[in-house]
């Protein structure tokens, strides 16, 4: 990725003659009026409590956006740049007492810039002929997959060689986590029947970054489903979730991918869609908006969101069964911003984390972003490090031995946190703590 934040090269200004992509709704003049410019959305933004300056403010990018708009201010990369700034945590949105939107704002001002500014040449690349290829994803992270079993991880770090890298870079490589010998679309069998009575048919939407990254997490998921009566459906042919496209003003793509995700799984006939990534299920719930302004698609997404959980809101719909043999753990908890202003998904995952028997501690400000928001650490690198620091900081705190969060941007992020702040902790979604308790039983009763 490259740097959003670059003002240089402000080309030729554009007047916002230029349209609005289908579907960017900006705020009423009512509501732009109503603004008591309470501070409000400052107190909760991450990158204006680090810089204090009025334009890295929520409040400052809705006046952007609203100038863009009426003309007032041209359309140019140093006004595109400063809604990159923006991380989507959502706190701002969450929290505006009058119904304005910034952070949703920022993302559709982004892609206003997209089809009317000139663009990094590789985002087309990336979000057209990618994202939307599973099997083209998965050959362009074999050099990791490689680089990470073939024990030259290793090698680099038992010579120290990391450290002639530039900070950004060796952060960057010191975040890579385990990865699986095989993406998990390949080895995950398309239908896991139920242990026992089958009383659900779901659909499981397994995630890029899951399948390639975080295949265990995956596993652990379909085990849990199963083990409470669920008939587990995992189409290979899913795509991308689309919101990497979104983040980047590629909306266009997004709609392409989120039309084949539709019909792949409208022809599955399940109950209900299950992700364990809080990024898809925000994204997968959002498929009314992205499709509103389209006859073919628009009810059709309303009835695919309906269906969309998160794996923690859908365990938490149905009977689970406990644990005969609790996990012994002490744990804390880091909301996801796409799993719990996003969703609206708070208290399930604690309660999963308390179901396997394991202790759990509340960290201070678990609901503030961790600073991932993505690709952050590639793009706004030093703002990215900084709210990291402060949330390992708090995690510290708890002197919990396990951090639990249900976003594998977010797992990347505390792993990465967790080495640079020296701390021995394991990060890991809610739901393997659940299957590890589970898994617990059939060791005892093999001993």
């Amino acid at each position: 990725m490259v740097d959003e934040g670059n003002d240089k090269d402000e080309g030729t200004p554009l007047p916002l003659a230029c349209p609005l992509p289908k579907g960017m709704d900006l705020p009423t003049e009512e509501q732009y009026l109503y603004c008591i410019r309470c501070g409000l959305c400052l107190a909760v933004c991450p990158t204006y409590k680090l810089s204090l300056i009025e334009t890295d403010s929520p409040r400052g990018r809705v006046a952007l956006v609203r100038k863009m708009a009426e003309g007032e201010l041209p359309l140019r990369k140093s006004f595109e740049a400063q809604m990159y700034k923006c991380l989507a945590c959502l706190a701002c949105d969450a929290i505006c007492p009058v119904g304005i939107k910034p952070a949703h704002l920022a993302l559709q001002a982004r892609a206003v810039a997209f089809e009317n500014l000139p663009q990094p040449w590789i985002k087309r690349p990336l979000f057209r002929g990618l994202f939307p290829y599973p099997g083209r994803m998965e050959w362009a992270t074999l050099p990791l997959r490689l680089y990470a079993r073939l024990g030259l991880r290793r090698v680099v770090e038992g010579l120290g060689l990391e450290r002639l890298l530039p900070a950004q870079l060796r952060d960057m490589e010191r975040m890579l986590p385990n990865l699986p010998a095989r993406p998990l679309r390949q080895t995950l069998p398309e239908v896991t029947p139920a242990k026992g009575e089958r009383k659900q048919r779901v659909g499981f939407f397994l995630g890029c970054v899951q399948s390639l990254m975080f295949a265990e997490a995956s596993q652990a998921t379909v085990r849990v489903l199963a083990e409470n009566g669920c008939e587990v459906v995992t189409p290979r042919e899913v795509k991308c979730c689309g919101m990497p496209a979104i983040g980047y003003g590629d909306r266009e793509a997004a709609r392409a991918m989120a039309r084949h995700n539709i019909d792949l799984f409208e022809r599955l006939d399940v109950d209900v869609v299950v992700t364990d990534c809080a990024t898809c299920g925000s994204t997968l719930k959002e498929y009314p908006k992205l499709l509103a302004h389209d006859p073919e698609y628009a009810e059709r997404a309303h009835r695919f969101a309906a269906k969309v959980r998160d794996i923690s809101e859908f365990l938490a719909e149905i009977p689970l069964r406990e644990p005969r043999r609790p996990l012994r753990r002490k744990v804390t908890y880091h909301d996801p911003c796409h799993l719990v202003r996003a969703q609206g998904v708070r208290a399930q995952p604690r309660q999963i984390i308390r179901l396997s028997g394991a202790d759990l501690v509340e960290m201070r400000d678990a609901d503030v972003c961790c600073g991932s928001a993505g690709t952050k650490i590639v793009t706004h690198y030093e703002t990215s490090m900084k709210i990291l620091d402060q949330k390992m900081r708090n995690v510290a705190e708890t002197e919990a031995e396990i951090v639990a969060s249900g976003c594998p941007g977010c797992q990347l992020h505390l792993g990465l946190g967790a080495r640079r702040a020296g701390l021995q902790v394991r990060v890991c979604h809610p739901v393997q703590l659940l299957d590890e308790a589970y898994r617990a039983e059939e060791g005892s009763e093999e001993g």
